[in-house]
């Protein structure tokens, strides 16, 4: 997978089943011997090799030209020559393109693999095949944005927690110990069918607090991980490392067999089995193509909830029960190491080598409970999970998780995505800018209708069951965000890149009663393998129209009553605004950063284009 890559840094990841020696990259007609501080080796296994090749030279990278890359190491000679369907065309090699003008972007997020809809990425692959077989090298997109749920930690498939206990074995994924825990050690997890689907019953943690709202209490020891389908939730490293290989490369499931019929479950989760047995299917068959492309675009990711755990510092009492909880605490650090090694790191590599490296490599060359829990607690503290790109336009990737503005009237309130500090740290990025591109894993500017649903339901006390997190959800919050895009001195094209919420739209907003107002432009392409609940989302439009349209008074009496809001229409849909079909997003803009093509590819390659709202 190509990461980081800019005139002068190449960064590409890739796991070996066995160690390599005297590696060296060859980068269009220059060869690299690498030395240790171009590599970040980690052994995540017995048969399970991490390398980030993490070069940085000057010139390294000719601006706009296709140059193709291999990797040799002394015992193999060109360790990819062997992977098959990893070129296009009659290319024997794979390449990279970087381009400093950011003219055409993917994005997307959400991608699950037992969800029932088509893997966009298989999309995307053929897409690419397409512009590569025209041989016109400046249709290739320059890159893709991830932002959030790249994989689900919460809710994975019982086939998919069988096969993870099958990599672990071939592998061999270290163990660990537990604290906290009604199991001693992760030796204790089990993988067959009968022990599935249970593990929200009798392992996952519990509080040691009543719970209540406004309105009532109820039980004592209430679930710490709030996901509705948390049956199957990760909880151990080696698993969440299984996971990892499991959702971005085929070849180990080459070695695994699932089998289809199964015995010791009860009826519904017999039939359960069954249909994530077939949507896995499905998804395997399409992870070829998904590693071909991003072997040829550079990949850059940031966390939302299910990539740890759903609900994740939703609100501070939430934070308070989960860190306060040793195995609780445990299972969201490992998340996080998970996210470190195969999304973080490769987004802004030298964000990590003064303090988090460090740490990884001394627990993994001798994994231990004290190294781990150190290297735990480093990760939670760490504040640099966000990161720029200095392209045109600046690309600028917010952390909507870890610097929560939390309420201080009520802590079961939702907190802001961004506290004071963080916020004011984007608007010193954006000082200076004519045009940026944002990516917040959640829309800053949301369906109006869902937002006042998820605020009705906080004020009855249940903002971790209806996932109450938007913009808009914080009043500090909201005030500081809407404050940044009124500065006069902040960017006159404004690009939003969001997901999270598994349908699409596009808005293209302006500040009222302003002559020279910024064009602002809402993106959101969501999920990648996911979508809403099909009946519920036309409901949820129509409504929304209904009351939030552009001309509705209503508007007034929101948080965003200065902003105008016009909802593009999908394909020229008359009363339609939300899409809900899998998809990755294509982002087309101009030399002044104005977007000129809205689009959202979906697994069947058909498109939808969010055409402009009509002049007024």
């Amino acid at each position: 997978m190509l990461r980081h890559c800019d005139a002068t840094h190449f960064t590409l990841w890739f796991v070996s089943r066995e160690p390599l020696t005297e590696l060296t990259l060859r980068l269009g007609e220059h060869e690299f011997p690498l030395q240790d501080a171009d590599v970040h080796y980690v052994p995540l296994g017995q048969h399970a090799h991490q390398y980030l090749i993490i070069l940085s030279r000057p010139e390294l990278l000719t601006p706009n030209r296709v140059m193709s890359y291999q990797v040799s190491a002394a015992q193999h000679g060109d360790i990819f020559a062997s992977i098959s369907q990893l070129s296009y065309g009659d290319a024997s090699t794979p390449s990279v393109r970087f381009t400093p003008e950011l003219t055409q972007v993917f994005h997307g997020s959400c991608r699950n693999p037992h969800h029932h809809s088509d893997d966009a990425l298989v999309a995307a692959d053929t897409h690419l095949a397409q512009i590569i077989d025209t041989g016109v090298a400046d249709d290739r997109p320059a890159l893709i944005v991830m932002s959030g749920d790249q994989v689900y930690i919460d809710d994975v498939a019982g086939p998919m927690l069988n096969a993870i206990g099958q990599v672990i074995d071939l592998l061999g994924l270290q163990h660990e110990q537990f604290e906290g825990a009604n199991i001693a050690s992760s030796e204790a997890l089990h993988y067959q069918p009968a022990d599935l689907y249970q593990r929200h019953k009798n392992l996952l943690p519990h509080t040691q607090y009543p719970a209540k709202t406004a309105l009532w209490r109820w039980y004592r020891n209430h679930p710490i991980f709030t996901s509705s389908i948390a049956e199957n939730h990760l909880v151990s490293l080696n698993e969440i490392i299984a996971l990892y290989l499991l959702t971005w490369s085929p070849e180990l499931w080459e070695l695994v067999n699932i089998p289809k019929d199964v015995d010791g479950l009860t009826p519904a989760n017999s039939a359960r089995w069954q249909n994530e047995w077939q949507h896995l299917l499905g998804f395997k068959a399409g992870l070829t193509q998904v590693r071909r492309f991003m072997a040829h675009i550079p990949v850059y990711m940031m966390f939302d909830d299910h990539d740890v755990t759903d609900d994740w510092n939703l609100t501070a009492k939430w934070e308070l029960a989960a860190y306060e909880h040793a195995f609780s605490k445990r299972i969201i650090g490992n998340a996080l190491i998970g996210y470190t090694l195969f999304q973080g790191l490769g987004n802004a590599p030298d964000k990590f080598t003064d303090e988090i490296r460090p740490l990884l490599d001394t627990f993994f060359s001798q994994p231990q409970s004290e190294s781990q829990d150190l290297l735990i607690e480093e990760l939670l503290k760490f504040e640099q999970w966000h990161y720029t790109l200095a392209t045109s336009p600046k690309l600028v990737v917010l952390d909507t998780r870890t610097r929560r503005w939390r309420s201080e009237s009520n802590l079961a309130k939702p907190s802001g995505l961004m506290d004071w500090e963080a916020l004011m740290d984007l608007q010193q990025e954006l000082l200076g800018q004519s045009k940026v591109i944002i990516v917040s894993p959640a829309p800053m500017f949301g369906v109006k209708l869902i937002e006042a649903v998820q605020r009705t339901a906080t004020l009855m006390g249940a903002s971790l069951l209806v996932d109450a997190e938007n913009w808009m959800a914080h009043p500090g919050a909201a005030n500081a965000l809407l404050s940044i895009f009124m500065h006069r001195k902040t960017p006159e094209e404004f690009v939003i890149l969001s997901g999270d919420v598994h349908y699409s739209f596009s808005y293209d907003i302006s500040i009222r009663f302003r002559r020279s107002s910024p064009n602002i432009y809402q993106i959101t392409c969501s999920g990648i393998k996911n979508h809403f609940p099909e009946k519920l989302l036309p409901i949820f439009d129509k409504i929304n129209g209904w009351l939030y349209g552009h001309f509705s008074p209503l508007n007034l009496l929101t948080k965003r009553k200065r902003m105008s809001l016009r909802g593009r229409r999908p394909n020229g849909a008359p009363s339609k605004r939300l899409v809900n079909k899998s998809g990755i997003g294509i982002l087309e803009l101009a030399d002044d950063g104005a977007p000129t093509k809205i689009a959202v590819l979906h697994g069947d390659m058909s498109e939808t284009l969010f055409e402009p709202p009509k002049q007024e």
